[in-house]
């Protein structure tokens, strides 16, 4: 009888699926341990990891029962606090705060009468501190759940209180989703600039107009980026300033939960892409320098800032860094209900400040984070965005992994632009693209993307500009392969299921603040007179395809054929045939391909079929039935026709 291997439980547990990791056992084990030691650390004074990643419902702004709002802030830095706002017309002497021995400021307001708060709704609110200096500050409270900006006014962001009556709540109808995380096609979308209007995008137009083509594309996943309060539209999302704020860019909080919910409904599962890697530098409207230090949330000095991304580095190391971090991504979870995160910058946050050299900090918060969003939410989804292939990424945290569930595959569009800008087609080399794609850890899985909204900003040409003067159904061969072959998860950006012709370009000094190309363009793929249709009608196909036969959760695809003259990729997964001609000009009539399982093969999907805007040059009634004798490695062969810049898929 075999013995069943122990699993260890010094985090070498990822060797018994990678012996080739054993090198590294005593990093493998250091790290392990210092995640050890803080999880036991928060057992013993926190009431462990669930409890302590709860830190949204004691800090920051809480109304009780009565109507009283009890406010508590970390300022440690501060010798005197108070509460000001419009409630009790700025005034320094109204609502002071005391210190705890731990830097937590407090204060109680007490309700106007019983059930009647005194600070209205949506009443504009700040923290003034004194410091050891004698200076006095304002800040905006870091905890707040909403900001708003009058351009009017000024560029800086006010926050508000946000307690509508609880008539006006967003009471969800559903839950989280429950799908599991196997077989996603993630639609990643950013509200702002989902219509062709010259302006902002709301919450509820997205809602209303957006999901229901998601839907009906076949995806099954949204990504939302940019929903994390960022003070400057134009960095994306990338620039946070407001981490428990919703951006009021597109709406209130509730009509986010509306369209949360109104996904759920649809069957989407819904991913916050969370940006804990860094932070906006700025001080009045975000957390840099609240309490009058460059260390409160942050390294303190040159350790503490991102030179490249002109942005501070958060401490991991810190106690209450840990609290705030984690308890964010328990809020966005249950307050908003969001099914999961894609966390932005991971590779910076594990070597850039934050490697081996300085106490695995930034690895045990992204292991807790990942611990804790598993143990308490079963069916949570996180991705890892890494360009590192830092292996173990994917490994759950008791083996001695860092626990996400997905990486992304970010030198698939890599591969694709360079070849687009560097070769003419007869020099692509199929080696390569089967190389990049399917050079991806055993075990540890993969979200797969032809690009993503890095290859549509400004200063680069999105695939769809570079194949502007070829057909557009190469377009669809190049989609197609890295959704079969690439990997265990695929992933679009918002209009480039149609081939959207432009770049993103967001309103700045640079452009005249112009929303031109802040947009996308779904009046383009909904005019029957234009070819966007024929790629939307393919990226349908091929998402449907994948719902019925699964090959994003079966294993890792068998490559038969990677002829380099001919330029033909042929390779079998989830028990269909794929055959893949990037010749730009030579199509083979009884091309002889390897099979391993024998029978009468049938026309799955053919990319030249006329709805996709092909030449019909195959026909879909065809039947391929096999030679029972060895061909590039497999048992049997059929002979298929292959045209030039077509793919096609055969099954049983």
């Amino acid at each position: 009888m075999s013995q069943v291997q122990q699993m260890p439980t010094d985090g070498t547990g990822v060797l018994l699926s990678d012996p080739w990791l054993e090198p590294f056992s005593p990093a493998l084990r250091k790290r392990y341990a210092a995640y050890k030691e803080k999880l036991d650390e928060l057992e013993a004074h926190e009431g462990g990891l669930a409890h302590f990643s709860e830190g949204y419902k004691s800090m920051g702004l809480q109304v009780d029962e009565n109507g009283g709002v009890r406010y508590r802030e970390w300022a440690p830095n501060a010798t005197q606090a108070r509460l000001i706002g419009e409630f009790n017309n700025w005034s320094h002497t109204a609502n002071p705060m005391t210190k705890s021995p731990y830097g937590v400021w407090e204060c109680y307001v007490p309700p106007k009468s019983p059930g009647v708060c005194a600070i209205p709704h949506d009443s504009m609110i700040k923290i003034s501190m004194t410091l050891p200096s004698g200076d006095s500050i304002d800040r905006i409270p870091t905890w707040i759940s909403r900001v708003t900006q009058d351009l009017s006014i000024s560029p800086i962001y006010e926050g508000r209180f946000w307690n509508p009556p609880k008539e006006q709540v967003y009471q969800f109808k559903h839950g989280h989703s429950t799908r599991s995380s196997e077989g996603l096609k993630i639609y990643e979308a950013h509200v702002g600039i989902s219509s062709p209007n010259m302006r902002v995008t709301t919450y509820k137009e997205f809602e209303e107009d957006v999901l229901p083509r998601i839907k009906k594309l076949g995806y099954n996943c949204i990504q939302m980026m940019a929903v994390m309060e960022h003070a400057y539209y134009a960095s994306f999302g990338y620039q946070v300033t407001n981490f428990f704020a919703a951006s009021s860019r597109y709406g209130t909080p509730e009509e986010l939960k509306s369209l949360i919910d109104k996904a759920h409904e649809m069957g989407l599962t819904v991913l916050l892409d969370v940006v804990h890697s860094h932070a906006c530098k700025n001080i009045l409207d975000g957390i840099n320098e609240f309490d009058g230090t460059d260390h409160l949330y942050f390294h303190g000095g040159a350790k503490g800032k991102h030179e490249l991304w002109d942005s501070r580095l958060f401490n991991y190391g810190h106690h209450e860094v840990l609290r705030f971090l984690l308890s964010n991504l328990r809020y966005w979870m249950d307050v908003y209900m969001f099914d999961g995160f894609r966390f932005d910058g991971v590779t910076s946050m594990m070597y850039t400040h934050h490697g081996i050299g300085t106490g695995f900090s930034a690895m045990v918060y992204l292991m807790l984070a990942n611990q804790m969003l598993h143990e308490i939410y079963p069916n949570v989804i996180t991705i890892a965005e890494d360009v590192s292939g830092m292996p173990t990424l994917g490994r759950p945290v008791y083996e001695g992994g860092v626990g996400f569930d997905y990486r992304l595959s970010m030198a698939v569009p890599d591969m694709w632009i360079k070849m687009l800008k560097e070769l003419s087609d007869d020099q692509w080399e199929m080696g390569n693209v089967v190389h990049t794609l399917t050079n991806r850890r055993h075990l540890e899985k993969s979200v797969s993307y032809a690009e993503s909204h890095d290859q549509a900003l400004v200063g680069d040409k999105t695939l769809a500009f570079w194949l502007m003067d070829k057909e557009m159904y190469d377009y669809m061969s190049d989609l197609f392969i890295v959704h079969t072959l690439g990997g265990e998860a695929y992933l679009n950006f918002e209009g480039n299921e149609f081939g959207h012709p432009e770049w993103m370009d967001f309103p700045r000094e640079g452009n005249g603040n112009s929303f031109a190309h802040a947009r996308r363009q779904f009046n383009l793929v909904d005019d029957n007179l234009l070819r966007y249709k024929y790629l939307n009608e393919f990226d349908i196909a091929m998402n449907w395809l994948e719902d019925k036969y699964k090959w994003l959760s079966a294993p890792q695809a068998y490559v038969s054929l990677k002829n380099e003259n001919d330029k033909v990729i042929v390779f079998e997964r989830a028990g269909l045939l794929f055959i893949f001609n990037f010749h730009p000009s030579q199509s083979f009539a009884d091309y002889r391909v390897g099979v391993e399982v024998p029978g009468e093969y049938k026309v799955i999907l053919s990319s030249d079929e006329k709805k996709f805007g092909g030449h019909d040059r195959i026909d879909l009634n065809g039947r391929y039935f096999t030679t029972p004798m060895e061909w590039n490695g497999r048992k049997n062969w059929i002979q298929v026709y292959t045209p030039s810049r077509t793919a096609l898929v055969l099954g049983l």
